[in-house]
């Protein structure tokens, strides 16, 4: 069995080397995404590797998670998925066994992996359980532009962009502190909404100081009053929709269809070739048929845990519906502080 190693992928330059040739990698493998983790929750990134000196050829990336709650390894915290970049399976076998080991020797309370191919998940250890599940869309920009646009739905889709344009709402793109306050206001109404407390702003902020090009804020405007933001990150070939937040009193006229097929025109003007358009959960079937109707191609994610947890809907039961009454119905300034306070021991 090859030995393990545990690398620093904040400081060693060969992570960053192994990123730009693997298929595998995304952003959220990139170091930008791992510094934003480190700086806003205080998480410790780590990759495990068979690779000593020399090029690192393979790596799980990995959060460190220490909380009163919990101590917990987390491959990785917020991200979508995340590949395992191991491809022989000796080595695959050695970093899972691994972290058994660190859960068998108690030093950390569980391990969850978010890989985008089952795979590379459960069955390979004994022990390694199937966790969470949702749905992932993608969607194939390599295609012309006006084949894109047919793929849309046309009664929900099409026709919504074309509203928002006989309606003549504006659209704009950057990272800008504005931009940045727009979409913060937007994700917080939406937030709301479902009952749930935004993110912390501090995170948004470090996710545009350390990715710096590699996130864009998309608003759209009507008569100067922001409407709709999305928020995209970008790595290689593909671009991917990670927040977005909306002004209920406005979702007639068309907004977030309209920013989703800007974001499209201008992802391929820079060479993109896929819009991975994120996890959604089973239980949101609007979320769910949004993403359809964008033409794009759905599959599923299914997470991977040791030791075995419970994989229920954190939307269902009692209790958390009783809490989204309360949290909707608080004030900016303390569904802001709820946020902060909650988000780190989430993960």
């Amino acid at each position: 069995m090859p030995a393990v190693y545990v690398v620093d992928p904040l400081t060693d330059s060969r992570w960053d080397d192994l990123l730009e040739w693997h298929p595998r990698a995304s952003v959220f493998h990139s170091r930008g995404w791992l510094e934003a983790l480190k700086r806003t929750y205080g998480y410790e990134p780590i990759v495990l590797t068979t690779s000593g000196q020399g090029p690192i050829e393979n790596g799980l990336a990995l959060c460190r998670i220490r909380t009163w709650m919990s101590r917990r390894l987390v491959s990785l915290p917020f991200s979508d998925h995340c590949d395992l970049l191991v491809d022989r399976p000796d080595d695959l076998f050695a970093v899972l066994g691994f972290l058994a080991g660190e859960i068998g020797e108690r030093r950390w309370s569980s391990f969850e992996l978010r890989p985008r191919d089952i795979a590379a998940g459960p069955g390979i250890l004994s022990g390694l359980a199937e966790g969470r599940r949702y749905y992932l869309h993608t969607l194939d920009l390599a295609r012309p532009a006006e084949q894109i646009y047919d793929g849309f739905h046309h009664s929900s889709t099409q026709r919504a962009i074309g509203r928002a344009e006989r309606e003549g709402l504006s659209y704009e793109a950057g990272t800008s502190e504005r931009l940045l306050s727009s979409f913060y206001g937007l994700l917080r109404l939406t937030r709301r909404r479902h009952g749930l407390p935004p993110q912390p702003l501090a995170w948004f902020w470090n996710l545009a100081a350390c990715l710096r090009d590699g996130l864009a804020i998309h608003v759209a405007s009507k008569d100067g009053l922001p409407v709709a933001g999305i928020l995209t990150l970008s790595f290689k070939k593909t671009m991917v929709y990670k927040y977005g937040g909306s002004d209920a009193t406005h979702h007639r006229l068309g907004g977030m269809p309209l920013l989703f097929w800007r974001a499209i025109q201008e992802a391929q003007a820079k060479g993109i070739e896929e819009l991975d358009l994120g996890r959604s959960d089973l239980d949101q079937p609007g979320l769910v048929a949004f993403k359809d109707h964008l033409g794009a191609t759905r599959t599923t994610l299914t997470y991977c845990t040791c030791p075995e947890r419970r994989t229920g809907s954190a939307h269902d039961g009692p209790i958390a519906r009783a809490a989204r009454r309360v949290v909707a119905h608080l004030p900016d300034a303390a569904l802001d502080l709820t946020g902060r306070l909650l988000y780190k021991h989430l993960g």
